[in-house]
């Protein structure tokens, strides 16, 4: 590895916030520095922060998940965040939904190896897995699309009354702003920004939140999620 790719020891933090899978987020990080930049999933560049910028800045946003519910990391790439947050979340169910072959095949590389039971790999994207994936309390993801357009792929495949949470820089409250419309038509009916891991990672990690009411991704994908629920109870008949 050339110098500008080492990855450095982990910070102290990571032993608190991991705990007894700090052993597995050290090996996660290894493998991002090595497989995830030799087959273009990070850049080389990223790899001296990864444990400031990618897994605790990810990791900290266990701290506005509810306990034991069903999460689908929308765009997981080299499954950030999903894997930090089933690292120290191990009451969760979470499915890391990613459509490139290259990255789903890392994803089940990573997976298997750190033993993570309560983690699904699907590959595919957002439009197409309504009906195949059961409806989720809570849809993450980090670095995918600008607030407005992932708000079109997420919102839809959340249960009723279930929340979006985006981790977002310093563009948060722009981009909710500007996505207050599209929100509202897929179904939104609060919207916040929080910021977490205070005494972790400087500066905190910041978080838009979307709640959804009764009818996630609204009027628009109502017929659809209407019709991917019938397919789907065609085809558990079949099975």
């Amino acid at each position: 590895m050339t110098e500008a790719a080492e990855l450095p020891p982990a910070p102290e933090q990571a032993r608190e916030v991991f705990g007894d899978r700090f052993t597995d987020a050290v090996r996660y990080a290894e493998l991002l520095a090595e497989a995830g930049v030799q087959r273009g999933l990070i850049g080389p560049r990223e790899v001296p922060r990864l444990w400031e910028r990618h897994l605790l800045n990810c990791a900290v946003l266990s701290e506005v998940v509810p306990e034991g519910v069903t999460v689908c990391d929308v765009g997981s790439g080299a499954g950030l965040p999903g894997i930090p947050l089933a690292l120290v979340r191990q009451d969760l169910k979470i499915t890391l939904l990613e459509p490139l072959l290259r990255r789903t095949t890392f994803l089940t590389e990573v997976v298997e190896l750190l033993g993570l039971d309560h983690v699904t790999v699907m590959r595919g994207r957002a439009e197409e897995v309504m009906g195949k994936l059961p409806p989720v309390h809570v849809v993450t993801a980090r670095a995918v699309a600008p607030l407005d357009r992932l708000a079109t792929w997420g919102i839809p495949l959340l249960r009723p009354y279930g929340e979006m949470l985006a981790l977002k820089g310093d563009t948060a409250e722009e981009e909710l702003k500007s996505a207050a419309t599209a929100l509202s038509k897929l179904g939104a009916v609060a919207t916040s920004i929080v910021h977490v891991g205070e005494g972790v990672v400087d500066p905190m990690s910041t978080v838009v939140r979307v709640e959804v009411g009764e009818s996630p991704g609204g009027v628009r994908f109502a017929a659809k999620r209407a019709k991917a629920a019938r397919t789907g109870r065609a085809r558990r008949r079949r099975g």
